[in-house]
Order: C-alpha cells, then sequence, then structure tokens
C-alpha cells in the first residue's frame, strides 16, 4: 500500500459533503447547529468599511491649514450628504468667500489641521454568505460563519471556471463522447446546468452565456476556444472569479477527452435534480476542485465522507493528471516500493497502472490521482 498522499477525485452518487461558508472579516453568524438550509440561505452577514475619501479643504479654499477648523461647518462623527456645503469663507469688501461642498455621502472620520483636508468614510458595505447547497448546519464558526453538511451526488472535475451556482441538472447530448453545440442548448434551458460530452464548442459556451444557462459540465475544453471566450488566458491563480454569466466544468482535461463512462452515467441518473455548482480551481498548494454537488433528503442510512485524498493500493482506480498520458483513467496494478529516477533527473516513487486503453505503464505516483466512486 502507498503511503505517499495522492489527490482524489471523487464521482459518488452517495456521499457526505461539508463546505464551509467563511466571511472575510468578523460578522454575525445567522445560523444555528442541526438546522436546515437552502442554497440560498444568508448563514452569515458582516458590513465591510466603506472607502476613505480626502476632501483637500485648505486647497479648494485657498487658505492655510491650520485655518479649516475655524471654516468647517461638520465636525468628526457627523454624518455628510453628497452636495451639502461643508466649509465657508466669508467675503471682505468686493471679494465673496467661497464655499465647499462634499464629493461623498458618509461620515466624517478627521478633520486635519495638518494636512487641511477632511477624511470622510463612505457607508458600509454588507457582505452576506449563503448556504451554497441545501443542507443542514453541522457547526457554527462563531462570528465567522458556519459549516453546511448535505447528502447526495457528488462530481469533481480536474478543471474549471465561473463561480458558486445553483440550477437542475439537463443531460444535453446522448453519450459521453458527444460534443455540446449550441443547437444542443434550449430556449428552456435557462437557469439550468447542461451535461455534454467529450466536449463543448466556443459557440455553445457563447449562447449559453447570453442565454440564461447557468452551469456547463463536459469532458474536456480547448484552451484555445476558453480563451476566447474568457477575454485572457488563465494563470495559475485560483479560478472560479471570472466575470462569465456560466459556470463550465471540465471532468477530464483539455482537449477532446470523452467523459469518464461512470461520471456520464451518474450525471444522467440526476437529470431533472437541483444541484450547486462551482468551477474553483487550485492544482498547486492547497488542492480545490470544481464540483457538482445534487443533494438528496431522502437516502438513508450510512455514506462515506468526500475526501481529497488517500492511500493507493493495487485495485485502486485512477486518472493521471500529467502527460504523457494526461486525462487517461486507468488501475493500479503494482506499487514498486524502490525509487526511480526519471527524465528530470529527480528519484521519485512510481506506480504501475492498467489504462483503460488496455496500455501498461508505469507513472510517477504525483501524477495521478485518486478516483473516489460509490
Amino acid at each position: 500500500m502507498g503511503s505517499a498522499y495522492t489527490p482524489g477525485l471523487t464521482v459518488s452518487k452517495d456521499v457526505v459533503v461539508r463546505r464551509t461558508r467563511r466571511l472575510p472579516i468578523k460578522g454575525d453568524v445567522l445560523v444555528s447547529p442541526k438546522q436546515g438550509v437552502k442554497h440560498d440561505t444568508v448563514v452569515a452577514r458582516a458590513l465591510l468599511p466603506g472607502p476613505l475619501q480626502t476632501i483637500k479643504l485648505a486647497e479648494k479654499l485657498g487658505i492655510e491649514a491650520k485655518d479649516i477648523v475655524s471654516v468647517c461647518q461638520i465636525k468628526v462623527g457627523d454624518t455628510v450628504a453628497k452636495g451639502q456645503i461643508i466649509a465657508a469663507t466669508k467675503g471682505w469688501l468686493i471679494f465673496k468667500g467661497q464655499e465647499v461642498q462634499s464629493d461623498y455621502e458618509g461620515t466624517v472620520e478627521s478633520v486635519s489641521e495638518v494636512s487641511g483636508s477632511v477624511l470622510v468614510r463612505e457607508a458600509s458595505v454588507p457582505v452576506e454568505i449563503n448556504g451554497y447547497m441545501d443542507g443542514v448546519i453541522s457547526d457554527v464558526i462563531p462570528n465567522e460563519g458556519a459549516i453546511v453538511e448535505t447528502r447526495g451526488a457528488m462530481v469533481q472535475g480536474i478543471f474549471g471556471v465561473g463561480g458558486e451556482r445553483n440550477g437542475s441538472i439537463r443531460v444535453a447530448v446522448s453519450g459521453p463522447s458527444d460534443v455540446l453545440g449550441a443547437e444542443n442548448i434550449q430556449d428552456s434551458d435557462r437557469g439550468k446546468i447542461l451535461v455534454g460530452g467529450s466536449g463543448v464548442t466556443l459557440e455553445a459556451l457563447q449562447k449559453a452565456n447570453t442565454s440564461g444557462v447557468i452551469g456547463i459540465v463536459v469532458g474536456a475544453v480547448k484552451d484555445v476556444d476558453l480563451t476566447k471566450f474568457l477575454g485572457f488566458d488563465i494563470g495559475v491563480a485560483i479560478t472560479g472569479q471570472e466575470p462569465i454569466n456560466i459556470t463550465l466544468i471540465a471532468t477530464e482535461g483539455f482537449g477532446n477527452l470523452n467523459m469518464a463512462d461512470r461520471t456520464f452515467e451518474l450525471l444522467k441518473t440526476l437529470e431533472g435534480r437541483q444541484a450547486s455548482i462551482n468551477g474553483a480551481t487550485q492544482i498547486r498548494a492547497g488542492v480545490v476542485r470544481p464540483e457538482v454537488i445534487a443533494p438528496d433528503t431522502s437516502l438513508e442510512g450510512s455514506a462515506h465522507v468526500a475526501s481529497s485524498g488517500g492511500a493507493l493500493e493495487v485495485g485502486t482506480s485512477i486518472r493521471v493528471i500529467r502527460e504523457p498520458y494526461f486525462g487517461l483513467l486507468g488501475t493500479v496494478t503494482g506499487l514498486p516500493a524502490q525509487l526511480v529516477t526519471v527524465d528530470s533527473g529527480a528519484e521519485v516513487r512510481v506506480l504501475n497502472a492498467k489504462l483503460a486503453d488496455g496500455r501498461d505503464v508505469t507513472v510517477p505516483r504525483a501524477n495521478v490521482e485518486i478516483i473516489v466512486a460509490s
């Protein structure tokens, strides 16, 4: 048995999923343990301080900084409205006095005789965190958020873009080798997650993005089409914040790769079910996988808890995540104990595997991930 940690990819019809919903700053938690929540239930709320704006009074009035207190009509703690007169100088002989209006709405935080400026803090910005998926609150993080737990089907992908969304699933193609084209998208698909096969065309991505489709799950996507669709190249940072109207998940990788049969068959059983989808992906430190989660309250009995990794052993189902076998599925047939020198000169642990196409290969253990299926 391999003792090294190996990232896992969950494809399961019955799994317990827990997701931490945490505010970016301290705030108020609005739920309690064991409380049922929906994907759009607000579980925590906070107020982000508004931007601090500077009004250069001395400069506008043409006076010394030390003199602004004498002409100021506001003080620290006052609320000011946009366009409100906040300072004025008196006229002298034939010269008229000057007035300064506030360019901002907010609360006065400072009137400085050193800089000659007034600082106005604009209104706080509310930040809310929702449940993301239908389930129950398994735990509360005081002043920060909560942990939502659900049970149901889960499919994780290799790569995704787009953020958290929720909609019903529709399988839009006949099989795992079919490409999802624009012609497969119907007027009634608004608010739905569409399942394709081996890939998706650029035209389909563009149509989905403008027709109200909220998600697409396919085997693979061409990097050139993805770049054209997004308008920029994806870097090495975490994805999920792209300014698009859909969430896209590739279950196998890039190019033209058939969706794994077990993945496609599982998604077919979920047709019509409400699901939460998230394209956030991070491959390096702190692995984050894109996912589709379809809660099922009718399930009874025990289920395993979704895990991000596990131990390798003979018979374990894997997916290769590096070239030259990128995206291919296989089964572990051996776990040699000795280190092997690879092309880069590094000595690494390897495994033997039989790929789905019948080839027997040897690959570094770090180049595979376990497929957790049930």
